[in-house]
């Protein structure tokens, strides 16, 4: 079982940078796929990035491309998302979350964040 508590988000205005962190509890954190998700209101929850069990491979959504950055430490049991020049489109609430990489849903997710942009 694994437990997952984001931490890390707030109000900020257009251009500026946020970073997510996620803390997980649980001995085997290293072994899973970390992911990071957001919803916005009335939008479906779409996947921001992911991150393999030793951070050597990464994916990100066309959206955030080369402003966000998913990294890990798994000595920590953290996996953070650095988020940069910030757009109010970005606004929504943050989750992150986890699987076993054998696995193609994500079994382990996080009460969620929230980031909001202002123009």
């Amino acid at each position: 079982q694994v437990q997952l508590i984001e931490s890390g988000g707030g109000l900020v205005q257009a251009g500026d940078s946020l970073r997510l962190s996620c803390a997980a509890s649980g001995r085997t954190f290293s072994l899973y796929v970390m992911g990071w998700f957001r919803q916005a209101p009335g939008k479906e929850r779409e996947v921001v990035a992911t991150v393999t069990w030793n951070g050597g491979r990464t994916a990100y959504a066309d959206s955030v491309k080369d402003r966000f950055t998913i990294s890990r430490d798994n000595i920590k049991n953290t996996v953070y998302l650095q988020m940069n020049s910030l757009k109010p489109e970005d606004t929504a609430v943050y989750y992150c979350a986890g699987r076993m990489a054998t696995r193609v849903e994500y079994d382990y997710w996080g009460q969620g964040t929230q980031v909001t942009v202002s123009s």
